[in-house]
């Protein structure tokens, strides 16, 4: 008798339990129609951005290379002839081995490299995961629209030398605190 008292109220237990999530509201959506909601801090695809006026951002200082925990970036830096300001010559992501981590971003002193909300980066084989610059340079200037690093740097660019920005003050001579 107590094992059938068991047997009955597990059955009406699971019964009530399947009458119960049949008729509450979905969790799931139906994806390629219906796009889900992504947290404002989500790390999607790495662009590239450039500044306001156009020009590239990133200036090849390799710091987002050195701090990817899987070595998904490679950058090989060169000069501009005109003005002899660095650029990435040569900027590939792996995307194979990067873990979104976010930690290029951050180490990134211009703002070049920022994360989106992207994440449909489906391909046929791993080279067409391996980005290259072409692929990765945006033509707007992503989350931060005003800034731009040589203004604010300190470092001379076309039309504006060491000190003649609106935030910048003018060098020091450091020889002349020299007793």
């Amino acid at each position: 008798m107590k094992n059938l008292k068991n047997w009955v109220g597990e059955i009406t237990g699971a019964f009530s339990a399947t009458l119960k999530h049949a008729f509450a509201e979905r969790d799931t959506v139906c994806y390629p129609a219906e796009k889900p909601d992504l947290p404002e801090r989500w790390r999607g695809r790495i662009i590239l951005t450039v500044t306001p006026e156009g020009e590239e951002r990133c200036v090849a200082c390799y710091l987002c290379s050195s701090v990817c925990p899987s070595s998904a970036i490679t950058i090989q830096g060169a000069e501009r002839e005109d003005d002899e300001r660095r650029y990435a010559e040569k900027f590939e992501i792996d995307f194979t081995r990067c873990i979104f981590c976010g930690l290029c971003e951050e180490a990134c002193p211009t703002r070049a490299i920022q994360t989106t909300n992207d994440f449909e980066m489906g391909a046929s084989s791993r080279a067409e995961l391996v980005y290259d610059k072409s692929r990765l340079l945006e033509n707007h200037t992503g989350k931060y629209p005003d800034f731009d690093y040589f203004k604010r740097a300190g470092v001379p660019i076309r039309g504006k030398d060491v000190g003649e920005g609106a935030n910048e003050k003018p060098p020091v001579d450091v020889y002349t605190l020299l007793p």
